[in-house]
């Protein structure tokens, strides 16, 4: 499978858009996030780990187009990305999802 992004990408910043190929379960250890994996336009997959103690819950569906910017963190399954959500503190810019028309951050 291919992977746009590498271990030396962890890390970084990225933006990319994707389809909704799997809705998972959330995951609520520390702060809850709602998590589903992404196809990219390459054919790769990355997982999306939103942070809803800090952004809006996103209503997603199979097959949904969304747009993202986050921070990379490198797996051997293709990756996840995280900080999908405005800085809490107002260092960095923060990242979010665009899904349809709204911005959830």
């Amino acid at each position: 499978m291919n992977r746009p992004y590498g271990k030396g990408d962890t890390g970084c910043w990225i933006g990319d858009t994707g389809f909704v190929r799997r809705l998972l379960s959330d995951d609520d250890d520390g702060s809850r996030h709602q998590r589903f994996i992404l196809q990219l336009r390459n054919g790769g997959t990355l997982l999306i780990a939103h942070n809803i103690d800090l952004a809006q819950r996103i209503p997603l569906g199979l097959g949904d187009r969304v747009y993202f910017r986050g921070m990379y963190e490198w797996n051997d399954l293709g990756g996840l990305v995280h900080w999908t959500h405005h800085d809490p503190q107002g260092i960095e810019d923060g990242g979010y999802v665009r899904y349809r028309t709204k911005i959830y951050r």
